[in-house]
């Protein structure tokens, strides 16, 4: 019945495409039936009693009275969900719940007396913002760890609860082994605690899981499962625990609604060495024409019933892959107990996924050229209009996503702009609201970090933007930070090479300034996928993983003066081989809109700086020039007239 489908359909992500839901009713309705639909919804939405949460005090103390129920003295809390995922549903929204903080990234440990969070980098100014320090001591989750805390804050004999399908056997591991060094229980809970005292949690989303045809996609479902079939039982694997979402949406060649901004389904799969998939997903998410896709080879069953066949995979004594950093402790342990030979690692459709075919990779192309074209007729507008006064930031996002959206293949936003202005282009994540929003001043910095997701690709673009006049220190930290980026952007460099030993080419500027910027340089993006996409990156952090042709990754150094300004500059690029050397690579950049000339100190920059600035902005004129008219393009010649 369309009620039964309500509460998963309310819990599901609205963003660009508030009739979505649609999908899971009919095919192709009339608009008869969609103005029905949409009536019904408003109807069963507006009979649905308003959830008032306590203060966040209230809830902490609750949930310590639920610890105590449950014999505990601690609970770690962390902010992804079932797949450790950054973008989660607003049901696993837990660590948002105790504390008020609305980052993608963090943890929290509370106990009987105190209570700790930590955060990256990124949010080290945001968690202030948002979170009591009279309820939470902050920690830097990196230098300051969940299992450091444990060692400080806890005494022998005492009991620390946790999750088990919220975090990663590797994390729960670490927690142990903190435990085990002072005396305490690291003990798996069957109710996670926060549930219990959540209110109005909401239902898990409901979103109909749709194909992603193949003129985007590049290759079949069914090649790609027996490519990786092929590779499982060359390894002696029985199956792959497939537990991300990007990879199960990436395998099968579907995708869904289930997160915020991000076209994921959320499920299970198990793929076996045989090419068989068995697929655990609410089946109430598949319309007709996504179960004729699937085929004969995918059997399909409740996520219920997922637990039986860990165990029945674990029963066979076999060699099991999964995904050490998306496979939950819980399924780890569910197949150990059972008797597999349970092998972490890299997930099986990880490194297919990051090097894109051809067709992903034009597709990514077209994209950038229509996102190019929306992003550059935003800064056109903004340059008419912020230095008239009065522009607030929500405004300002606003008017770009309302550009985007008449683009062809436009889907949605790929995340929540970031449209920071002053002081708040220094918290490198930050999330503009109604109450705390600031006006954009004149002779200041502004950021906008954006992107779109199309059918053909996923786009990220950062630029920051001087409205009226920079000061002196603001144009040399803007182009120390464009130096760092060229560096990037202009590498080659041999087969083989990680994204770490590059990150250094784009810190060296700032470096010689004695200024550094406390996040990665690169994360990979997906193909109509997660706009945050591993395995590689670009990061002082040690990785592995050396780039390969086709993959995209974003290049965006920065600059954060806490309380003045922020500055990025973010264009993504493919990994292409190198024309003049055969055993090299280097970078194509996909990303199309002008860098504001009016933030740059040409005396900083070297000849060869110069000559990629004003070739960069000569292709942003040819591809993005023909799709623009009038005033826009009268301001784009301008703004990437040669320096």
């Amino acid at each position: 019945m369309l009620a039964d489908l309500m509460p998963g359909v309310a819990a599901a992500p609205v963003d660009e495409r508030p009739d979505a839901w649609i999908d899971l009713v009919a095919e192709n309705p009339s608009p008869a039936l969609v103005a029905q639909l949409r009536a019904y919804r408003q109807h069963w939405l507006a009979g649905q009693p308003a959830a008032a949460q306590p203060p966040i005090a209230a809830r902490l103390q609750r949930l310590r009275a639920e610890l105590a129920a449950q014999g505990l003295d601690g609970f770690v809390i962390g902010r992804a969900d079932d797949h450790q995922g950054e973008y989660v549903p607003r049901a696993a929204e837990r660590l948002q719940f105790v504390s008020g903080f609305t980052g993608s990234a963090g943890m929290a440990l509370i106990l009987k007396d105190r209570a700790a969070i930590f955060v990256d980098g990124r949010y080290t100014i945001q968690v202030k913002e948002q979170v009591d320090p009279s309820l939470y001591i902050y920690r830097h989750l990196v230098t300051e760890p969940v299992e450091a805390y444990i060692g400080e804050a806890m005494i022998a004999g005492q009991k620390l609860g946790f999750d088990p399908r919220l975090f990663t056997h590797d994390q729960a591991q670490r927690f142990r082994a903190a435990g085990t060094k002072i005396g305490v229980d690291l003990m798996a809970v069957v109710r996670n605690p926060v549930d219990a005292v959540w209110d109005g949690r909401p239902a898990e989303p409901l979103s109909a899981m749709l194909p992603h045809d193949i003129a985007y996609a590049g290759e079949a479902a069914g090649d790609k499962r027996r490519r990786l079939a092929a590779r499982l039982k060359q390894e002696g694997r029985k199956a792959a625990v497939i537990s991300a979402p990007d990879s199960l949406c990436w395998l099968l060649n579907v995708r869904g609604a289930d997160v915020p901004r991000t076209p994921f389904a959320l499920g299970y799969a198990i793929l076996h060495d045989d090419a068989r998939v068995d697929l655990f997903i609410d089946r109430r998410k598949l319309p007709p024409r996504t179960i004729a896709h699937l085929g004969n080879e995918v059997a399909i069953a409740q996520p219920d019933s997922f637990a039986d066949a860990l165990q029945a995979l674990g029963g066979a004594g076999a060699a099991i892959a999964t995904d050490a950093a998306t496979t939950s402790a819980w399924i780890h342990d569910r197949l150990a107990q059972a008797g597999a030979k349970v092998q972490p690692g890299e997930c099986i459709c990880a490194l297919p996924k990051a090097a894109k075919n051809a067709t992903e990779v034009e597709g990514a192309r077209r994209a950038h050229a229509r996102d190019g074209a929306a992003v550059t007729r935003y800064l056109a507008w903004l340059a008419g209009r912020a230095p008239k006064g009065g522009l607030r930031e929500i405004e300002a996002s606003d008017k770009l996503a309302s550009l985007r959206h008449p683009a062809d293949l436009f889907r949605n936003l790929s995340f929540d702009s970031i449209s920071a202005a002053g002081p708040n282009g220094a918290i490198p994540h930050y999330h503009a609201m109604p109450e705390t929003q600031r006006e954009i001043p004149l002779n200041s910095l502004y950021l906008i970090d954006s992107g779109g997701q199309y059918l053909d690709g996923t786009t990220d673009i950062t630029r920051t933007v001087a409205i009226g006049t920079p000061t002196p220190e603001m144009k040399q930290c803007f182009t120390r930070v464009l130096k760092g980026h060229i560096a990037l952007a202009t590498a080659r460099f041999p087969k083989g090479t990680t994204g770490s030993a590059l990150d250094a080419l784009a810190r060296r500027p700032l470096w010689d300034a004695g200024l550094d910027y406390d996040h990665g340089t690169g994360h990979g993006v997906g193909s109509y996928l997660s706009v945050h996409e591993g395995p590689q990156r670009i990061s002082k952090m040690p990785n592995r993983v050396a780039l390969e042709p086709g993959m995209i990754i974003s290049n965006e150094p920065g600059y954060y003066k806490e309380g003045e300004f922020g500055i990025r500059i973010e264009n993504l690029v493919v990994v292409q081989p190198s024309a003049q050397h055969p055993n090299m690579l280097e970078f194509e950049t996909l990303t199309l809109a002008p860098i504001d000339r009016n933030a740059i100190e040409k005396s900083l920059l070297t000849p060869d700086e110069i000559a990629w600035l004003n070739a960069y902005h000569a292709r942003v004129r040819e591809v993005i020039g023909p799709q623009l008219d009038g005033a826009d393009k009268d301001w784009l010649i301008e703004a990437t007239r040669a320096i």
